[in-house]
């Protein structure tokens, strides 16, 4: 193995070729930028009408005076999930809160007790700023902030 090691080393040492370098073209770089996702999600455009077809609209130009602020997602809509586990089990999660997370606990039971009729159980995760609801109501949920200006 030595004697191996050692021809190799007299053939690289022996080999008059040069590196050439490296070449840059900076021709062919537009056809590489546009393989690069975007570093941030753009603005939305504005609209003449809302909502949109898709049902979207835009949060109000001024937060509403409440202890709590619900922010957008990086998509720019309404962080009301919902979730299904253990095969049939339907739960709505309210993500993206600051402020007093309890305050908007107690708005949202007293809405969904008056559209549903009964009061949903519900899980308030301090830590992760979110609240679990038991029940489907993404869809109340979601035009009810909507209505707030979040």
């Amino acid at each position: 193995i030595k004697a191996r090691i050692n021809w190799f080393i007299l053939d690289i040492a022996s080999s008059s070729q040069t590196y050439p370098g490296i070449t840059e073209s900076t021709e062919e770089y537009k056809y590489v930028e546009r393989l690069i996702p975007p570093s941030s999600v753009p603005t939305p455009p504005k609209h003449d009408q809302y909502p949109t077809p898709s049902g979207w609209r835009p949060p109000a130009a001024v937060p509403p005076p409440l202890p709590y602020m619900v922010r957008r997602s990086r998509m720019h809509n309404v962080p009301v999930y919902s979730d299904i586990t253990h095969g049939n089990r339907k739960m709505t999660i309210v993500r993206k809160i600051e402020g007093d997370i309890w305050a908007l606990e107690k708005d949202l039971k007293d809405f969904l007790t008056k559209s549903s009729g009964t009061t949903p159980l519900m899980q308030v995760n301090e830590v992760n700023m979110s609240i679990r609801i038991k029940g489907s109501f993404d869809k109340d949920l979601k035009s009810w902030l909507l209505e707030k200006g979040f």
